[in-house]
């Protein structure tokens, strides 16, 4: 898996400031794609800190059971804390183009904004269809385009001053296309398979309490700028602060998802 996404454990520990109220608004409808009913046993792949795998517990309730699984030994570490002593909920390193677990092993399996980091997404989702049980759907949701996204705009940014970086964001916004959401999937086996969009403008206090996690080393962006040289921080700062208009009130994020789903 990327290299990019191995997070220091400072990066994990911003990430939740950084997204937990994205991620809190998009996953219901990532539910609602995988049709995860209570009772269910759900696979959350690329879980990051945790915070999807959090919603999808709830969703199962306690008589279903969600394994929250991610490439990064210090996501993963975090997800576990997140989930804490909850009887059913697991937490495991994993490839997702080399799952662990067996066939047929989950009611669900839920991806939000990982697929576009895998080598293959073809052989992706073909594991996620492999451990479903038939008649059982995966949803996974994906970045459209620069402009509706959450903090990609930074990366952008970033990339003018770190060339080197112009490629990752790329591969960000790769799968973006509704067309080849569908093309993956069906090449993965998948049947029934559907594409929407949702998009959400998140109004933010003020700049700081924007970008204050990602300064701070949250996530992937937060870990591009902790590897800036000061002035050249300083630079992307100011120009991200320009980009939102900031003038010392609330700010606005337009963030756009496109969600895909298909049944085994």
């Amino acid at each position: 898996m990327a290299e990019e996404l191995l997070f220091k454990k400072e990066a994990a520990a911003e990430y939740d400031r950084a997204f937990a109220h994205v991620t809190g608004y998009f996953m219901p409808f990532l539910l609602r794609a995988a049709d995860v009913r209570p009772g269910m046993r759900v696979l959350d792949i690329a879980t990051g800190t945790g915070l999807s795998a959090e919603v999808a517990l709830a969703a199962v309730g306690p008589t279903g059971h969600v394994t929250a699984s991610d490439v990064s030994p210090a996501m993963v570490d975090k997800a576990r804390e997140r989930l804490g002593n909850a009887p059913n909920a697991s937490a495991s390193v994993e490839d997702g183009q080399a799952l662990s677990f067996s066939d047929e092993s989950f009611d669900a399996v839920l991806c939000n904004l990982g697929l576009m980091f895998f080598p293959d997404p073809v052989r992706g989702l073909s594991e996620f269809r492999r451990v479903l049980r038939p008649g059982r759907r995966a949803a996974v949701s994906v970045n459209t385009v620069v402009e509706r996204s959450y903090n990609h705009q930074i990366n952008v940014i970033i990339g003018r001053y770190v060339p080197s970086l112009t490629e990752a964001v790329t591969r960000t916004f790769a799968l973006g296309e509704a067309s080849r959401m569908q093309s993956l999937f069906a090449d993965a086996g998948f049947v029934d398979v559907e594409t929407h969009t949702v998009k959400h403008t998140f109004v933010l206090p003020s700049f700081d309490a924007y970008y204050g996690p990602f300064e701070r080393g949250g996530g992937s962006t937060g870990q591009a700028l902790a590897s800036l040289p000061n002035d050249i921080r300083k630079a992307v700062r100011e120009e991200v602060r320009r980009y939102f208009g900031d003038k010392g009130g609330p700010i606005e994020s337009e963030t756009e998802y496109r969600i895909a789903s298909g049944r085994r």
